[in-house]
C-alpha cells in the first residue's frame, strides 16, 4: 500500500491546470526539457509529449527532439508553464545543429575539466 503525503496530494492537484500546455521542467541533473503536459500521477510522475531538451553554451543553443518522454519525481527541480506569446530566447542567440552544440559542449567540458587539473595542481601555492 502506498500513502501519499499532503505534499504530493497539492502538487497533483495544481499540476491538474497545467493538462495539454506546454511546460519547461528542470531536472536535477541541470537539464531543461519542454514539452507539453500529457499525464501524470499521484506522486508527480510525468509525461511530456513531444518533448526536447534544450541545451545553451554561450550564445548558442538547440532543442534535441525526445518525442514522448517521461520523467520520474525524483528526478524533477522545478516545473513551470512556457509563456507562448513571449519570445522564449534572447535575441542574440543563434540556434545550432544537435552535432554542433553536442560538440561544443565537448569542448567546454574538456576546457573546464583542464582548469579544475590546473587549480588542484596550484593549490599548493595557497598560504591559507
Amino acid at each position: 500500500m502506498s500513502c501519499v503525503g499532503p505534499k504530493n496530494i497539492y502538487l497533483s492537484r495544481s499540476l491538474a491546470s497545467y493538462l495539454d500546455k506546454k511546460l519547461i521542467v528542470l531536472l536535477r541533473d541541470g537539464r531543461k526539457l519542454m514539452g507539453i503536459l500529457r499525464s501524470f500521477d499521484q506522486f508527480v510522475n510525468v509525461v511530456l509529449e513531444g518533448a526536447y531538451e534544450r541545451v545553451i553554451v554561450c550564445d548558442i543553443y538547440c532543442g534535441i527532439p525526445l518525442g514522448l518522454y517521461i520523467i520520474r519525481e525524483e528526478n524533477v527541480v522545478l516545473i513551470g508553464e512556457m509563456n507562448l506569446e513571449k519570445e522564449e530566447l534572447q535575441p542574440h542567440m543563434t540556434s545550432i545543429s544537435v552535432a554542433k552544440i553536442t560538440m561544443t559542449q565537448k569542448v567546454e567540458r574538456e576546457a573546464s575539466d583542464l582548469k579544475g587539473t590546473m587549480r588542484r595542481r596550484m593549490k599548493f601555492l595557497d598560504m591559507d
